[in-house]
């Protein structure tokens, strides 16, 4: 762990010992950007590892090191104003200024390179305002390094009965209150620069994969919307990067590239994958799709990061991805391996010694065995879903710098190789059925309205 590093764990701990009497009320802006300076040079390093040193880049953008002779995969730098990030990378998701199950030093120690938050739920609770009067988000949350904001155009969409969407935006009802709102391409590029992320996302409306009719459609919309987004855009130390839609249809998705690529973002992302399309689908579309971005800009993946997701992304010339999966599969036990996903609750695991992976270097693996973490889940201990999503975050970031390692060194295609060899990815069926939750995660709760019922979700239970 280099010095600056050791000093942010340290400056964490003493505040954590202060007396609430005599912790600061209220953070100013300017402590916020005193907070940036210090631990900037930390996140500055990862270009300064692959040789480059530091290079004076418009933010967002993105630098090439190393192309695979097999592959699409490629190694580079996408520059921001917390540091350079080293592609291809994995971003941890923090949806609501929190990486579930882990601390910020937690995340320190992992290296992650960028985590991503998520601008719909920090909307809704607690706000972007209080945010910016708290010295923005990474202030707010103690994050040095940088993050990436999701304009939230999947979760207002997936509000099935209670949004309303035209071409002027998104009237959506909340799914913590019912409280009725508006989201527009300029109200969602104002909330994320309140925040202060490092990349932004435009708003896009992110439609069911297979309906084509409505996928036009939205699509058409996403592309005024693009427009509007950049019209928006002002921050000069953030980038804003438009989202490529169009199902599961190649013929749309190449237009929407083709018109997206003309609007000239800093960096494309992919959405409206991995919402339902089987996975043959998926890297279909990438196959077809990522060819048409333009070659110098950065690569975004959105919502995607199972460790074989990763490796066939990278393959087809992908640079970014996130995704929520490793705290979410920590949180209900189970934890990934080289050979694949293991349920930690299965009764085989009651007297396994072993640790989850033999040759794991993180916390977890170097002080657990399986029953130990086995007892936990079963007693429903706290310390549970933080040892497993300590691991499986661990396991999505060494896997991706081995991958950076083997493009380097023009070995990606081996790797691959020898992932394939190993690792068996869980079924179609789980994979579906985990899709299936988690969009009914995002419906309404308690005191929420159904348009259709006319009654809360209380009142239907």
């Amino acid at each position: 762990m280099c010095r600056l590093c050791r000093r942010f764990l340290r400056d964490l701990s003493s505040l954590s010992g202060i007396p609430s009497a005599r912790r600061p009320a209220r953070l100013n802006a300017s402590r916020a950007v005193s907070y940036d300076s210090q631990y900037l040079g930390r996140y500055s390093q990862s270009g300064e590892e692959a040789g480059m040193g530091m290079v004076e880049s418009a933010p967002g953008a993105f630098e090439l090191i190393a192309r695979d002779d097999v592959t699409r995969a490629r190694r580079g730098t996408v520059h921001t104003a917390h540091g350079a990030v080293p592609t291809p990378v994995f971003c941890p998701v923090g949806t609501q200024a929190t990486v579930k199950g882990l601390a910020p030093r937690d995340l320190l120690t992992l290296e992650a390179p960028m985590i991503l938050s998520n601008t719909y739920h920090l909307y809704l609770r607690p706000g972007a305002d209080l945010i910016g009067e708290l010295g923005g988000l990474h202030r707010f949350m103690a994050w040095p390094g940088p993050i990436l904001t999701d304009s939230g155009g999947f979760q207002v969409f997936s509000l099935e009965g209670l949004r309303k969407v035209d071409d002027e935006g998104v009237t959506f009802r909340s799914h913590i209150d019912g409280s009725e709102h508006r989201f527009t391409p300029e109200k969602v590029i104002e909330i994320q620069q309140i925040l202060g992320s490092d990349i932004a996302m435009a708003f896009d409306e992110c439609a069911k994969p297979h309906d084509r009719a409505y996928i036009a459609e939205a699509m058409r919309r996403t592309h005024l919307w693009a427009e509007r987004c950049l019209a928006a855009h002002s921050r000069p130390d953030q980038a804003l990067y438009g989202i490529v839609q169009g199902g599961v249809f190649e013929d749309l998705r190449a237009e929407s590239a083709r018109v997206l690529s003309e609007m000239d973002f800093p960096g494309y992302a992919i959405g409206g994958l991995s919402v339902g399309e089987s996975k043959e689908d998926m890297l279909r579309i990438l196959d077809h799709v990522v060819p048409l971005l333009p070659d110098g800009k950065a690569r975004y993946l959105m919502g995607v990061g199972s460790p074989e997701d990763l490796v066939e992304g990278v393959a087809r010339g992908i640079d970014i991805f996130d995704c929520v999966l490793p705290s979410r599969l920590g949180r209900n036990g189970a934890v990934f391996t080289p050979e694949g996903r293991i349920n930690l609750r299965n009764a085989q695991f009651r007297d396994d010694p072993r640790p989850i992976q033999e040759d794991c270097a993180c916390y977890t693996c170097q002080h657990f065995s399986r029953a130990y973490l086995r007892h936990l889940i079963i007693s429903r201990e706290l310390l549970a879903p933080h040892l497993n999503t300590l691991h499986n975050v661990h396991f999505l970031l060494n896997l991706m710098s081995r991958i950076r390692e083997a493009i380097e060194g023009d070995r990606f295609a081996d790797l691959r190789e020898c992932f394939w060899a190993e690792y068996r990815p869980a079924d179609e069926v789980a994979r579906q059925r985990n899709h299936a939750n988690y969009r009914r995660s995002t419906g309404p709760p308690e005191g929420a309205k159904n348009e259709r019922k006319g009654r809360t979700h209380s009142e239907r239970v």
